[in-house]
């Protein structure tokens, strides 16, 4: 049997920490959360590489120092309510509520939702709420939120979600540019997102996140 413990202790001390990530709460997450149990199970070994990891219909579990570096810019703090976009099998959103004072995470396909639901409940991630639905939707019943994250990478954010944004509140996008990827983080002031740069990084586009294409005749 393998020794998951020691795999997260490595993951931490050589992807996430040498990536300026130094805030307890999200070290302690990451060491916390068995990632191994939160992807396909024909994905297992290979929970722990410094890449993203492919669960299938063009969607990944965020390498962990892209996902760690996210959370950091992000300031997270434990009065915080964030939506978690696109949360897989339920890593993202088990890794954050260990941080923040509860989650939201939405996930298309029923069957992992079905799935997150067991694996969240079985690890105790008790302040998580899923909620199954389009990405491009999130979940503005539960909302307005303090922090949204997106687990992958956009070439435009839809409006409906900088709605679902409190003021004051901010978001994390990756955003693709041909080839390269940019972490920006969004701030949101009398209903405008202002943009900084984080870090590069890269993941595929989500489906719904795509630019829209002008159509010339």
């Amino acid at each position: 049997m393998s020794d998951y413990a020691t795999r997260r202790r490595m993951m931490v001390d050589t992807q996430v920490r040498p990536s300026d990530v130094t805030k307890f709460p999200i070290i302690n997450a990451m060491l916390d959360v068995p990632r191994e149990v939160f992807v396909p199970r024909d994905r297992v070994e290979a929970a722990y590489v410094s890449e993203n990891l492919d669960i299938g219909a063009g969607r990944v579990v965020l390498e962990p120092r892209t996902f760690s570096k996210m959370l950091d810019a992000l300031d997270l703090t434990n009065n915080d309510l964030v939506l978690d976009l696109g949360s897989g099998l339920g890593y993202s959103a088990a890794v954050i509520a260990r941080i923040a004072e509860a989650v939201v995470a939405v996930e298309d396909d029923a069957d992992r939702v079905k799935e997150a639901q067991a694996l969240l409940s079985e690890h105790h991630a008790d302040n998580v709420i899923l909620h199954e639905g389009a990405l491009t939707e999130g979940a503005p019943e539960h909302g307005p939120y303090d922090v949204i994250v997106i687990e992958g990478a956009v070439q435009q954010v839809p409006q409906t979600l900088i709605d679902q944004l409190k003021d004051g509140g901010r978001i994390a996008c990756l955003f693709m540019e041909g080839a390269l990827g940019v972490v920006r983080i969004g701030y949101r002031t009398d209903g405008i997102v202002s943009w900084r740069f984080a870090f590069n990084a890269s993941a595929p586009v989500l489906a719904g996140f795509e630019k829209e294409t002008a159509f010339a005749l």
